[in-house]
């Protein structure tokens, strides 16, 4: 790894010694979230991203340097590794620098060459590529016929010694990597409809007939080639103009236009369309998925962290209802702590008689448990319970909130649900977790694979090692951001905790079910297998609220306990008084308590701490109210303006539920009145925005809005599709290029919903 250091570095700008550091730590099981939190004085105050990008480019490099080795390896056992090899695979930079430099002595199938070869027929190769003007080549073949080795006459010999020039062209590294940038830089994603797939593949139409440079095609463009290439909608191809590829080839071999030369040439042409052409298409293609896998993670981890990190409800007694129409709402009632008190289902929509019933059912369980506030699943029929609640004669004044139900019936089907509520009905468990997520979003979405959540794009065609590796980052960072209340939280929140896992969790929550809630964060280390090592990772992420020890319910690590004793008794008062009053923490010169244990940075959080012990860092939760009387897309007409949140932000827009059981785009055209690069630099996740009505298709169940603060927008859909179009400002200019994804109006994800 050390070798490693100055190239991580350079490429991510900060200092070696940071480099080490980090490095040092991450071989000592040290987490991210530990590292960047509680070793600020060690990495230089290295965030989590920066922590996490060291150890992400030293796994790359020692990949790579792993690759070299066995290649190292397998040509030496075999007697090809000659010092000019050997320096020149020491120097590659990349896999495919090193793949290209073995791949003349990779064992492979018996190929053409090698049957010629086979046939005698190099010494006549090397007499072709000499290219001398004044060979024939029919006259070079002469001696090489030779009808037992199925070589009859001169034609056939020299076709064979073409067939070995065409695999060393092939193989020569310099080639093979000239070319490789040409395809980088100047290939052009090509996408046809296969005939006869038209009217079966309408949702890829935009591709029918597309072209855009593989350097700057969109992820989201992309990845839907590849889904309707897969799915035999469309062809795919990326290729540079063939022409180009054949002079830097011919710029190699070609030295003249004899007769030997025009062999050459041949061998070059055959070299390229057979063997090179596929092979680096085939890269190419690799390349370009992996660029657009890391752009579509990078999406839906953005996505994700704003979505674990939306703000709590809080610990409040909640009645929470998971709609429906035909099956009724089942409802429950829950405890401050989660806690199921009471299930019952409830049938608002049916009959006058049925709806007063629900409404007393609804009325009695809020009085006899003391429920402060009411969370609808937003799913089918869940505008119409929300108005049914707000309709209740002598309903208490408390939040009623449409809660994203997104992954709940998968929570509802897990094995976790299945522990916990073994003989309550999916159904019902469904409606506790819509009622945890508003207490706690990240409490109840850890307990759901990311990908049912439904906030990224295309995550079912990205590398799901990729994926899951990115999200769990997301997740584990999340949950050490907050916190944890090591006496509530669940087995799967506790497996998120910097040093712990699912072992220790497990171990966590048996430990405290038969022996009581922790007192201290002391008795963390009486919990089976978790030592000295362990503790030190989570100690600084649990919290115990009812501990004597004040500190032990903030983020500062028990290590440094005695840095705010050591304030304490200096101003001659108790932690208590430190954490109560400011007046005593104003005294306090976090400089004159640097010492070789503990430096500023981790002083000044300390006293960030003692300022707010525990605080949470995600923002204060505000109610939301779709507008009244619009429950469905029929109520919508172009020109309206109502109030929505985002609930998923894609390459190409943003989708907004505006409460009608469609999520409507809002199109990267339609983000703002000036050129926006990117939707997430102008929404996030839960955002509450103003939208206008663009389009309402009723037949296809798509949607149409615009964040545009003008009215222009909403003219000209009023006027005719054809109305202002100069005034239409354009993102992405280009012929070729299709102006939405293949799903252009309805979110791609809701039936994950």
């Amino acid at each position: 790894m050390t070798d490693f250091i100055p190239q991580v570095a350079s490429e991510l700008n900060i200092a070696p010694w940071q480099v080490t550091a980090t490095a040092n730590l991450l071989a000592e099981e040290a987490t991210v979230p530990f590292i960047a939190r509680y070793r600020k004085e060690a990495t230089g105050a290295l965030d989590e991203v920066q922590v996490a990008n060291v150890r992400d480019r030293l796994k790359a490099l020692a990949d790579l340097e792993q690759r070299r080795l066995a290649i190292v390896k397998s040509l030496t056992e075999r007697e090809l590794l000659t010092p000019e090899l050997a320096l020149s695979l020491e120097k590659a930079e990349s896999l495919a620098e090193l793949e290209d430099l073995y791949l003349p002595f990779k064992p492979k199938r018996r190929t053409r060459a090698m049957m010629a070869l086979e046939k005698g027929l190099g010494p006549l190769a090397e007499l072709i590529l000499a290219q001398n003007p004044q060979d024939d080549p029919e006259t070079l073949a002469a001696p090489f016929i030779d009808p037992e080795k199925s070589v009859p006459d001169a034609l056939s010999a020299l076709a064979g010694a073409r067939d070995i020039l065409a695999e060393k062209f092939n193989e020569d590294a310099t080639a093979r990597q000239n070319l490789r940038r040409l395809y980088e830089t100047e290939g052009e994603v090509k996408s046809l409809v296969i005939k006869g797939q038209e009217e079966k593949g309408q949702n890829y139409s935009d591709y029918f007939d597309f072209q855009e440079p593989v350097r700057s095609i969109a992820s989201h463009r992309y990845l839907a080639i590849r889904r309707g290439e897969a799915e035999g909608i469309l062809s795919l191809s990326i290729q540079p103009d063939p022409e180009r590829s054949l002079a830097i080839l011919s710029d190699l071999f070609l030295l003249n236009d004899s007769p030997s030369g025009r062999e050459v040439r041949e061998a070059i042409r055959d070299s390229f369309k057979r063997l090179i052409s596929p092979s680096l298409e085939t890269d190419t293609r690799l390349a370009a998925k992996k660029k657009a896998d890391l752009a579509a993670t990078e999406i839906f981890s953005q996505n994700l962290g704003e979505l674990l990190m939306e703000p709590p409800l809080g610990e409040r007694a909640i009645l929470a209802i998971d709609p429906g129409f035909r099956t009724g709402c089942k409802t429950v009632a829950l405890g401050s702590d989660g806690r199921l008190l009471e299930y019952v289902a409830i049938q608002p929509h049916g009959s006058e008689a049925a709806r007063a019933q629900a409404a007393a059912i609804v009325l009695a369980l809020i009085q006899k448990h003391a429920l402060t506030a009411i969370a609808i699943g937003n799913g089918t029929a869940g505008r119409e319970t929300e108005s049914f609640v707000r309709a209740i004669p002598n309903l208490p004044d408390i939040p009623v909130v449409l809660v994203n139900e997104s992954g709940a019936s998968i929570y509802s089907a897990s094995e976790e649900a299945r522990s916990e509520f073994p003989d309550l009905d999916l159904t019902f468990r469904g409606a506790v977790s819509i009622g945890r997520r508003l207490m706690d979003p990240l409490a109840e979405l850890v307990k759901i694979d990311p990908k049912s959540i439904g906030v990224g794009q295309y995550q079912h065609d990205v590398d799901q090692t990729l994926l899951k590796s990115s999200l769990d980052d997301v997740v584990i960072s999340c949950v050490n951001r907050v916190g944890v209340e090591a006496n509530t939280a669940s087995e799967k929140l506790l497996s998120y905790v910097s040093g712990l896992g699912p072992s220790l969790a497990k171990n966590i929550v048996k430990f405290r079910s038969t022996r009581g809630p922790f007192q201290s964060r002391d008795d963390f280390l009486l919990v089976p297998r978790l030592g000295p090592k362990a503790f030190e990772q989570c100690a600084g992420f649990l919290r115990i609220s009812q501990s004597d020890q004040p500190l032990d319910k903030s983020a500062v690590h028990p290590e440094s306990y005695w840095v705010v004793e050591h304030m304490a008794k200096d101003l001659a008062v108790t932690v208590p008084d430190l954490l109560e009053r400011s007046s005593l923490r104003s005294k306090i010169k976090p400089q004159a308590y640097v010492s070789e244990k503990v430096g500023l940075p981790t002083l000044m959080d300390i006293m960030a701490e003692l300022e707010k012990p525990g605080r949470d860092p995600r923002r204060v939760f505000r109610s939301f109210s779709f507008a009244q009387g619009l429950v469905k897309l029929e109520d919508l007409t172009p020109g309206l303006k109502i109030p929505g949140r985002v609930t998923n932000i894609t390459a190409f827009g943003a989708f907004v539920d505006v409460g009608v059981h469609q999520d409507g785009l809002v199109h990267l055209s339609e983000m703002a009145d000036q050129y926006v690069r990117t939707p997430s630099d102008v929404v996030r996740l839960g955002q509450e925005v103003e939208v206008t009505v663009l389009d309402v298709d009723i037949n296809r169940r798509r949607l149409s809005l615009s964040l545009k603060t003008g009215s222009k927008a909403a003219e000209r859909h009023l006027a005719g599709p054809n109305a202002d179009k100069k005034d239409r400002p354009q993102n992405k200019p280009g012929p070729k290029k299709p102006a939405r994804s293949p799903e252009p109006f309805n979110n791609p994800f809701a039936a994950l919903k």
